[in-house]
């Protein structure tokens, strides 16, 4: 049953829709053409329709449509000015090295630019060899004009008719990801668990549910539907995604430490409770996430009420039988509660109809999301070897160029069209960083390898060329409805694809698969070579800088709570923000992490420390998402001048491991300066004392962040202090 709605909600998900939209716009030229006998006019259509498809990425209309005209326009010059030049070898060589360096250098703006690099440079490469005179050329450049409009003409349809099914699609997808998120917090509470692992699983889930917030941020607000809508639908999403958002919050929040939970009630099979309503909560959330995604009205699955009495019933009994402090459970089992009052919110929202989303809200959802306004003053400040993109660039440049020289001067025999697919495979894998290079390397080879087999297989095996087009047609519209989700098994659909495609045309598709296969492992192994000799762009190199960047978010969201001592009400959107970029700076400090695992062992000297300060930064967001919880929901009569003290301990902790981080290019840091005069009377000193263990709590982990950032540091100086010494013999 699970597996049965597993496979549906993929056929209802943004990714199948998204291979489904490329596939109509490529293949229905084909089927159209090849009724006319004219089956290779088809193709050349599709590849305007396959270039513009591919830029069409997730995002706001305007967004998408920006990315596919100027997807359309670069392809249309880059095949004019290939075409133009690829006889004569040298001048080929020269514009290779020109656009692959330009359109390299696209991703400093923003990655939907970087994917209209992408598409010039493969238009590019499948120009290469194509000898052609004007005529020819402009019949071509025609053929990709018509595929092209032809696409945007499917993409802006299906948009007009249902403006808010991407936005559904992905804020299902980010549901989905927080349930996960959820449950991984669940496996704290099995004595078997290991904290380290769990918390590293965590990180990484916390980066994607980051990715698909700021898509659903993206698709929801930046369109001006968004601000004049009046269907329930909007304003069902809308308000559906803003509870998502809190209970993600809520869900992060860390009440005490779990070592110390394990070691104080392990025995006494309370854990076990705790840790199954939260996977029931986990369901409950890909149960709803599953509805959103096939456009049904949501209802709820699970009634968590009866769970709660039960597990409130046996903590009664704890403090009754075994006489054991039960307050730390009691604070757990409300704040599971509050999570699922969120959850039958949204299940509300669809029975009642919701309120007008007003514009103001509107306005202030638009100061969480980041915009994609071309800056050419960020392109020119990135002309620096200092700019991992720079560098990227530089390699791509020299590489494409040097392997199509040598390729060309018929130092190899690589077979038809060797070039093209070496060069192919060097423009997939080539990847800023050493460690996701390798990573699409392994895949690329992986896939190619298998999906081969398989293609060599069906076309020993089926004749019928109907039957062969049905399977075209099925492996086209997998790979590309797995490109997002997972890049091997959609090389390995893809691979068939190409070969049944070919063998429409007379090609001899075994010689072609065993070329391709070489062609792979050679291109595979010039990227590889390449990234580990030629400016090479190692993690470490980056780690710093997102040390210090995550060490001053933590500070000023912590700092909240220096405001709210004060007596200051603190606005919902400049709370959201500051927590918001907490989000941000743990992504990017977790995704470099996970890199740099990945690269070789002698850049890997200071991993263990760096591991312990990723861990420690989120408990220290995970309590101090809570401290200003309990801080809000407590009256200003319990904030005393011990609260403030400690308060002042950490964040001097935290300011002192930024200042220890010393990096080229330092972000602005502004420590507060003003703290508030307070009292040590309390008129609840039972709710006092919580906020005081709290405290407490997140100043031991703020004094461990400051003793691992400067451990982390000290390994620095000893690395660079070898290099010295090694340069200097």
């Amino acid at each position: 049953m699970i597996k049965t709605k597993e496979i549906s909600n993929f056929f209802y998900s943004q990714y199948f829709a998204d291979g489904l939209r490329i596939t109509i716009g490529c293949i229905v030229p084909v089927i159209i053409c090849a009724l006319l006998g004219q089956f290779m006019l088809g193709t050349y259509i599709s590849l305007g329709a396959l270039l513009v498809g591919l830029s069409d990425t997730p995002g706001a209309p305007s967004h998408r449509r920006t990315g596919m005209i100027a997807s359309f326009i670069v392809c249309l010059i880059t095949q004019f000015l290939t075409v133009l030049v690829n006889s004569n070898i040298w001048l080929m060589t020269g514009l290779i090295a020109i656009l692959c360096f330009l359109y390299s250098m696209f991703a400093v703006f923003n990655a939907r630019a970087a994917t209209v690099g992408s598409m010039g440079v493969l238009i590019m490469l499948i120009y290469i060899d194509d000898v052609k005179n004007i005529t020819e050329e402009l019949e071509f450049l025609l053929y990709f004009i018509i595929g092209g409009l032809w696409y945007m003409l499917i993409s802006f349809s299906m948009t007009q008719v249902r403006p808010y099914r991407l936005a559904q699609q992905e804020l299902s997808e980010s549901i989905r990801h927080v349930g996960d998120f959820i449950r991984l917090r669940a496996n704290f509470y099995d004595p078997k668990t290991d904290f380290d692992e769990n918390y590293r699983k965590l990180i990484d889930k916390q980066v994607e549910v980051h990715e698909h917030q700021e898509n659903v941020r993206d698709l929801l607000f930046q369109s001006k539907r968004s601000i004049k809508d009046t269907t329930k639908i909007g304003r069902f999403l809308t308000l559906t995604f803003n509870d998502i958002v809190d209970l993600f919050e809520l869900s992060m929040t860390t009440h005490y430490d779990y070592e110390q939970i394990r070691k104080s009630y392990s025995e006494t099979g309370i854990l076990k409770e705790f840790r199954l309503l939260l996977i029931k909560v986990a369901n409950e959330l890909d149960h709803l996430a599953y509805q959103l995604n096939a456009n049904k009205a949501p209802k709820a699955k699970y009634s968590f009420a009866n769970d709660f009495d039960r597990i409130l019933y046996k903590i009664d009994q704890l403090d009754k039988k075994e006489q054991v402090n039960t307050i730390p459970l009691k604070k757990i089992l409300i704040s599971i509660r509050n999570i699922t009052a969120f959850i039958q919110n949204i299940y509300n929202y669809s029975i009642i109809r919701p309120n007008n989303v007003h514009k103001q809200e509107i306005e202030e959802a638009n100061k969480f999301i980041q915009t994609e306004h071309i800056d050419w003053k960020k392109f020119k400040s990135n002309l620096s070897l200092n700019s991992s993109i720079f560098r990227h660039a530089l390699r791509m440049g020299i590489v494409m160029s040097l392997t199509y020289l040598i390729l060309n001067l018929n130092f190899f025999n690589i077979g038809q069209m060797g070039s093209f697919w070496v060069l192919l495979t060097i423009m997939v894998i080539l990847k800023p960083g050493f460690g996701l290079t390798k990573e699409r390397n392994v895949q690329r080879l992986m896939g190619t390898v298998i999906g081969g087999i398989i293609g060599a297989i069906i076309l020993m095996t089926i004749h019928s060329e109907i039957i062969r087009f049905i399977l075209l047609i099925f492996f086209f519209l997998t790979a590309y409805s797995l490109f997002r989700v997972n890049y091997i098994m959609a090389v390995l659909f893809m691979t068939p694809y190409v070969m049944i495609m070919l063998s429409f045309t007379g090609v001899n598709t075994f010689v072609m698969a065993k070329e391709r296969i070489f062609d792979t492992f050679l291109g595979g192994m010039i990227a590889f070579i390449s990234s580990y000799i030629i400016f090479p762009n190692w993690e470490s190199f980056q780690i710093k800088t997102n040390m210090r960047q995550l060490l001053i978010a933590n500070y000023n969201y912590l700092a909240q709570a220096v405001r709210i001592l004060s007596g200051e009400t603190i606005g919902v959107t400049d709370y959201k923000l500051a927590r918001k970029q907490v989000y941000i700076s743990s992504a990017n400090m977790g995704s470099t992490f996970q890199r740099m695992l990945s690269e070789p062992k002698w850049r890997q000297k200071s991993t263990k420390d760096v591991n312990r300060f990723v861990i420690l930064n989120h408990i220290l967001s995970s309590y101090g998402a809570t401290l200003l919880i309990q801080l809000t929901e407590a009256t200003d009569t319990n904030y005393t001048k011990e609260h403030l003290t400690i308060l002042k301990r950490i964040l001097n902790h935290i300011q002192k491991s930024i200042e220890t981080l010393h990096v080229e290019q330092e972000e602005e840091f502004t420590p507060v300066r003003d703290f508030p005069e307070l009292t040590d009377d309390t008129l609840d000193p039972e709710e006092s004392k919580l906020i005081t263990e709290q405290l407490q709590f997140l100043n031991k982990i703020s004094s461990d962040l400051y003793k691992s950032t400067v451990d982390v540091m000290e390994k620095e100086s000893v690395i660079q202090l070898e290099k010295l010494e090694t340069k200097n013999g």
